[in-house]
């Protein structure tokens, strides 16, 4: 594993690299956030189960940066993980734990995510009082005589589906080695990464909407896999270029600028758009904007922590083992918080603190009773 600067009272070593498991803690946190403040959104007023009735343009002008730039630093993360392992345990211990710990615990979490959010969404539909506008819709279907029924889908477990379809993407470059013929012929640069990292994620946002949706079809998207599979693979070269990433820390601030630069010429765009354009995909200027945005804002995110959060923590390290068990269970307990809200006339930045802050303890109580001292701790933990 690649040295790293950690300051001149620290002597570099070969331990665990403490910065991608903090990353990974509060990419967690930040999709808690996102999932709770869209109920707050005016752009997803008229498609978010628990949209609240009150809305701030301020949800929109924070929100969509988080979306941009969170699950692209998850696939780094993941993908840098991946190589890891492959280096300690080769590609037997990887298909193990990729079984153990990705797809075990889907199967068994999708059915139960289904249920519950399906259980919370009747008792909304025969409690509340004040539906949001998708409530109001589902009700309306649920009068026909003959009501349509919904496509399957992951839901927000399709993480764990694009992670085990990577790993399988990974392993079909190991079994041509591909992956030997492109260390050969392909000089990897950090500035080249910079530079041609936008350029790759750019395809995947002008195949899709904008902004872009999470991806639960049971069908694989090509757009998905063209979006995230640059970050992926990413995360699979760094292990032995974390030093050369380190290199772009004068970049940091520049770069980060552009982001912000990028990111308000997005949310200008979307401002201007009409409502049959919300239908289409993203025309290129979106797109190149927004992967400006996920390329550069990833990259600025993985330099900060590797320059201020490579340190032991040991409450970040616990975060980093909860983020798990959090990432599977803080959506139905969240829906299940804001259809209560949805009755009660709050402001909305009390609306928000209340669901999330509440969602956050539900799930890292039940992981530390739960998990933490269990068995589960070796599927989820």
């Amino acid at each position: 594993m690649s040295h790293l600067d950690q300051g001149a009272d620290t002597a570099p070593t070969d331990a665990r690299i403490h910065a991608f498991d903090h990353l990974r803690a509060l990419a967690m946190l930040a999709g808690v956030v996102f999932h709770a403040a869209l109920a707050y959104s005016p752009i997803m007023h008229g498609f978010w189960p628990t949209a609240y009735r009150a809305q701030s343009p301020w949800i929109d002008a924070v929100v969509w940066f988080l979306h941009l730039v969170r699950m692209p630093l998850f696939f780094v993360v993941a993908g840098y993980f991946t190589a890891s392992l492959i280096a300690r345990r080769g590609w037997s211990g990887l298909l193990r734990q990729r079984l153990r710990r990705i797809l075990v615990p889907m199967l068994v979490a999708w059915p139960l995510v289904h249920v519950a959010t399906s259980a919370s969404t009747q008792w909304a539909l025969d409690h509340v009082a004040h539906p949001s506008p998708f409530l109001a819709m589902v009700k309306a279907w649920m009068a026909m005589p003959d009501p349509p029924g919904m496509p399957p889908s992951t839901g927000h477990l399709w993480f764990l589906y694009y992670l085990l379809l990577f790993t399988a993407l990974a392993w079909v470059v190991h079994a041509l080695d591909w992956g030997r013929w492109f260390k050969r012929t392909v000089r990897i640069t950090p500035m080249r990464i910079a530079l041609l990292l936008p350029v790759l994620a750019a395809t995947g946002f002008f195949l899709t909407t904008a902004p872009h949706p999470a991806p639960e079809s049971l069908f694989p998207q090509f757009w998905a896999l063209a979006l995230y599979g640059p970050f992926f693979a990413l995360g699979a070269l760094l292990p032995d270029r974390v030093d050369g990433l380190l290199s772009l820390r004068p970049w940091l601030w520049p770069g980060l600028l552009a982001c912000v630069l990028a990111y308000i010429a997005f949310l200008m765009q979307l401002d201007g758009r009409d409502a049959a354009d919300w239908g289409r995909t993203a025309p290129w200027s979106t797109a190149l904007l927004q992967a400006v945005v996920a390329g550069w804002g990833t990259l600025a995110a993985l330099i900060a922590g590797l320059r201020w959060l490579n340190r032991s923590n040991a409450f970040m390290a616990w975060l980093a083992r909860s983020s798990y068990w959090t990432y599977l269970l803080h959506l139905p307990v969240l829906f299940a918080l804001q259809y209560v809200l949805l009755d009660h006339a709050l402001s909305w930045p009390l609306a928000l603190l209340l669901s999330c802050g509440l969602t956050l303890a539900i799930c890292l109580l039940s992981y530390e009773l739960l998990v933490r001292r269990t068995r589960l701790r070796d599927w989820v933990g």
